[in-house]
C-alpha cells in the first residue's frame, strides 16, 4: 500500500530529529574545548562542502540568484537568528532545558499554518497539539527562575525557526531541496564565523574533536533535508508535532553517551506529548477514512 503524502512527511520529520539529536549530542561532546560559534562554523563548513558535492553530483545547483528571490531571504533570516539565538542560550542554561523549550515549536508551527496558509486544523487535532504542549512545560516545570534571558532567547529561537518553516513550505517546488540545504548549510557556517570572536576566540581543535564535527555535519545534513523534504511533502499541521520525537532520541542519546536518567517528570512529561503526537496522527488517519467511506456507502434508490 503506498504512503500517503502526510505519512511521509511524518517520516522524513522524525529522520530530522533523529539527525539533530546526534549531531547535537556530538556537539555537546566537544563544547567544553570550544565555543558555540566555532562548533556552528566548522560544523557548518563541513556540511556546506558535503552538500554542495552532493548537489552537483546530483545536478540540484541553480543559478545563486535564487538567492535573491523573497523567500529565500527570508528564510535565511530566520535561519540565521534561530541559530544565534539557540546557541547565545546554550551557553547560559543546560542544553536539556533549551531543548525542552524548543518542543513548543509545532504549535507555533501549526498555528501558522492555519494563519497563513488555510490549511484545516480540526478541535481535536488543536486539542492534542495543546496537550502535548503541557508535556513539554511539565518536562520543563519552570518557576520563578524560569523566565531568564536564557529562556526568553530560547522562546526567539522557537518563533524564528517556526518562520524559517512557514518560508519552506513558499519556496518554489522548483528549486531543488538540495539547493536550499545549500544556502541554509553555508549561512550558518558564515555567522558562526562572526560569533567566534563574541563567545571567546577561536580555541584549538583537537583531531578528535574534529572527527566528532565532521560526524556531527554530516547528521546536520540528514536534518537539513529530511526537514525540508518533509515541509515540503505533507500538511504542516500534521508534520510538525512528530518533532516531538526528538525527544525520544535525546533521551536515548543521554542514558547511552552521557549517562543522563531523566526523572519522573520528565517522563511523564514525554508520554504525554508522544501520545499527542499519536492521537494527531490517529485523527488525520481517520479523517482522510471518512470521506472515502461516505462515497463507498449504498445510496438510497430515489
Amino acid at each position: 500500500m503506498p504512503r500517503s503524502r502526510n505519512t511521509q512527511g511524518a517520516i522524513y520529520m522524525s529522520m530530522a530529529m533523529a539527525g539533530f539529536s546526534a549531531s547535537d549530542a556530538l556537539s555537546k561532546s566537544v563544547i567544553a574545548y570550544m565555543n558555540a560559534g566555532e562548533i556552528m562554523f566548522l560544523r557548518g563548513l563541513f556540511t556546506s562542502l558535503l552538500v554542495y558535492l552532493i548537489a552537483w553530483k546530483m545536478g540540484a545547483l541553480r543559478s545563486w540568484r535564487i538567492m535573491l528571490q523573497p523567500m529565500i531571504i527570508f528564510r535565511i533570516i530566520c535561519e540565521t537568528l534561530s541559530a544565534v539565538t539557540y546557541i547565545t542560550a546554550l551557553g547560559m542554561m543546560p542544553i536539556a532545558n533549551a531543548s525542552a523549550i524548543l518542543q513548543s515549536l509545532p504549535l507555533v508551527v501549526t498555528f501558522g499554518a492555519a494563519l497563513f496558509f488555510s490549511e484545516p486544523v480540526g478541535w481535536r487535532r488543536w486539542s492534542a497539539i495543546l496537550v502535548g504542549l503541557v508535556g513539554v512545560m511539565i518536562i520543563i516545570r519552570p518557576g520563578p527562575e524560569g523566565f531568564t534571558a536564557a529562556a526568553l532567547l530560547c522562546v526567539a529561537a522557537v518563533l524564528t525557526t517556526a518562520g524559517r518553516d512557514l518560508a519552506t513550505r513558499s519556496i518554489s517546488p522548483e528549486i531543488p531541496s538540495l539547493m536550499i540545504t545549500v544556502i541554509t548549510a553555508m549561512s550558518a557556517s558564515f555567522f558562526g564565523a562572526l560569533l567566534i570572536p563574541v563567545l571567546g576566540g577561536w580555541q584549538p581543535v583537537s583531531a578528535s574533536a574534529l572527527g566528532h564535527l565532521l560526524l556531527a555535519s554530516v547528521l546536520v545534513l540528514v536534518g537539513y533535508q529530511s526537514v525540508i523534504l518533509a515541509m515540503r511533502t505533507g500538511e504542516i499541521s500534521f508534520v510538525a508535532p512528530f518533532r516531538y520525537t526528538s525527544l525520544i532520541f535525546s533521551s536515548l542519546l543521554g542514558f547511552f553517551f552521557f549517562a543522563e536518567v531523566p526523572d519522573s517528570w520528565t517522563l511523564v512529561g514525554a508520554a504525554i506529548v508522544i501520545a499527542s503526537g499519536l492521537y494527531t496522527f490517529y485523527r488525520e488517519a481517520k479523517r482522510r477514512v471518512s470521506p472515502i467511506a461516505q462515497e463507498s456507502a449504498p445510496r438510497a434508490p430515489v
